[in-house]
């Protein structure tokens, strides 16, 4: 339920304040009904007519955070019928034109932001946002303490770009399978596709690759391949990244 004068600000017709004085004039009706009361809350089956108009009511926004399994598109639709993420989302979300904020190879897996609100996508999309990455990144070979000093310092990638990541730290090394796991901190045009190019070019082929972080974000309690709607105060503190 929101207020009145919300709902009315909130479909372009006018502003809150004087969707407040139509109220207190009487030109507003809620289901046939003239209503002349500040108070009064409205629900989206509500019809609500302004001096005779009926309004169509701005879309609830919708800020969704999910894990990403392997094998599925960061894309809303593809043309060649391959999984995309939206086709996990339930039948509840359908007719609010959820898209995902930026892209993850179909071959990483982890935290992905999906919303309907143009203006928080815009935001979080600007090349001069420096928003902090983490992926956690399990690579063939067993990277010693010299060879991770030489990668942190940067790795040139098709022979003309530095990648050098914010952080690179070891979790662990396995003999067994010859693999090391690492955490990687990345922040800027640095993003997965690059992680695997630096580790590539190093001579670690990446194996698996989990965006872990974003921002002050995490997957803490969300399943692979399920989702959580963000609290309030968390895409408050998105747009207060401006």
């Amino acid at each position: 339920m929101e207020r009145l004068q919300k709902v009315i600000a909130q479909s372009n017709i006018a502003s809150r304040r004087k969707a407040e004085v139509l109220i207190l004039e009487g030109k507003v009706k809620v289901n046939g009904i003239v209503v002349k009361e500040l108070g009064v809350k409205v629900n989206k089956n509500d019809e609500i007519e302004v001096e005779g108009v009926l309004i169509k009511k701005a879309p609830k926004k919708v800020y969704l955070l999910m894990n990403k399994p392997t094998g599925y598109l960061v894309t809303n639709s593809d043309e060649k019928n391959r999984k995309t993420i939206i086709e996990l989302i339930n039948e509840e979300y359908d007719g609010f034109r959820i898209y995902p904020i930026g892209r993850l190879d179909i071959d990483t897996s982890g935290l992905v932001l999906l919303t309907n609100d143009g203006e928080l996508t815009n935001l979080l999309t600007k090349k001069e946002q420096q928003i902090d990455e983490e992926y956690i990144v399990r690579v063939s070979g067993v990277i010693v303490r010299k060879k991770l000093i030489e990668i942190r310092k940067g790795v040139t990638i098709r022979k003309k770009y530095l990648m050098k990541a914010k952080e690179i730290n070891l979790i662990e090394i396995d003999k067994n399978t010859q693999t090391t796991l690492l955490r990687v901190v990345v922040n800027d045009e640095t993003r997965n596709r690059n992680i695997k190019l630096m580790f590539e070019e190093a001579g670690f082929p990446v194996k698996t690759l989990t965006r872990t972080g974003f921002g002050f974000l995490n997957l803490e309690g969300v399943i692979r391949g399920g989702y959580r709607e963000l609290k309030v105060h968390e895409v408050k503190k998105l747009f207060a990244l401006k």
